[in-house]
């Protein structure tokens, strides 16, 4: 018995024609041949298209949540200038009236040394 070792052009129509086999089961298995093939894409896309409004949905909840706590937090920093305002108000009148109250006392006690000079000199004469 003879060796036998398949040629080249062997080698090549084999190869072609595992290639037409193999074109020939994808052709076969084709989902667009299947009749439910049309329902499942519908149902595929229908799935996608809610997906995305979903996603969408949040997207604009979370979009208003934020301008909210921007808004709440510019409202809170608003009332923080006006409480630091009206405290430096606060601390400006105190001043003042220490202020008030020194002038006061310092004009009180300059009426006090000037009755004393006046009764020593009153006593001198």
């Amino acid at each position: 018995m003879k060796n036998h070792e398949p040629g080249f052009a062997n080698r090549l129509s084999t190869a072609a024609k595992a290639k037409q086999s193999q074109l020939e089961r994808a052709r076969a298995k084709d989902p667009t041949k299947d009749p439910g093939f049309a329902e499942r894409q519908a149902a595929r896309r229908a799935r996608v298209e809610a997906r995305e409004a979903r996603i969408a949905e949040r997207r604009a909840l979370k979009l208003a949540e934020e301008a909210k706590k921007a808004e709440e937090a510019a409202a809170a920093e608003a009332a923080r200038l006006v409480a630091l305002e009206a405290e430096e108000e606060a601390k400006k009148a105190e001043l003042l009236e220490i202020a008030n109250r020194e002038v006061e006392r310092e004009a009180e006690r300059k009426a006090a040394r000037d009755a004393r000079y006046a009764a020593r000199k009153a006593r001198r004469k």
